[in-house]
Formats: structure tokens, C-alpha cells, sequence
């Protein structure tokens, strides 16, 4: 059933796409190939037991923390508008 004029099965594709974009997302931060020794923003040595626990390691726990609040920061913002008021 539509609403307003979008056609059948208009927001059933939004919410779909928007699945498969925040997918995307998260496998685009997964950290990939080897583990850094060293902080890539302060330089901190990163311990070895945290380097065998996270493959591909960038970042301290303290820079990482801060990396991830500051995405976290970014995602509550939408850029793409209201759906709602697309479907209109």
C-alpha cells in the first residue's frame, strides 16, 4: 500500500537501501592487514596482547576511543534527509 505519492513498495526499498548502506559502513571500518606497534595518532606502543586480539590494529585504546565517538558523532546526523517527508 503507498502513501501519499510514492508508489508501492517505495519504503520498504528506502529501508533496504539504507540496511545495505549502513552494512557497507561497518565493513569499511573493520580493520584490515597488519597490526601497527605504534599508535597512528599519538605514537603510544600498542600492546601485543591487543594487536593479536584485533587484526589490523591502528590505533591505542585511548585514540580508538575517540575515533569511534566522533563516528558515532557523525552517523546521527542524516544526511540523505527524512524519509518521511520523501515518501510524500
Amino acid at each position: 500500500m503507498a502513501v501519499g505519492w510514492s508508489r508501492d513498495g517505495a519504503v520498504q526499498e528506502q529501508i533496504d537501501a539504507t540496511v545495505e548502506a549502513e552494512i557497507e559502513l561497518a565493513r569499511k571500518r573493520l580493520p584490515a592487514g597488519d597490526s601497527l606497534t605504534h599508535c597512528e595518532e599519538c605514537d603510544v606502543a600498542i600492546p601485543e596482547a591487543r594487536r593479536k586480539a584485533m587484526p589490523g590494529v591502528r590505533y591505542c585504546v585511548a585514540c580508538q576511543s575517540e575515533v569511534e565517538k566522533n563516528q558515532k558523532a557523525a552517523a546521527l546526523y542524516n544526511r540523505r534527509g527524512s524519509k518521511d517527508s520523501q515518501l510524500k
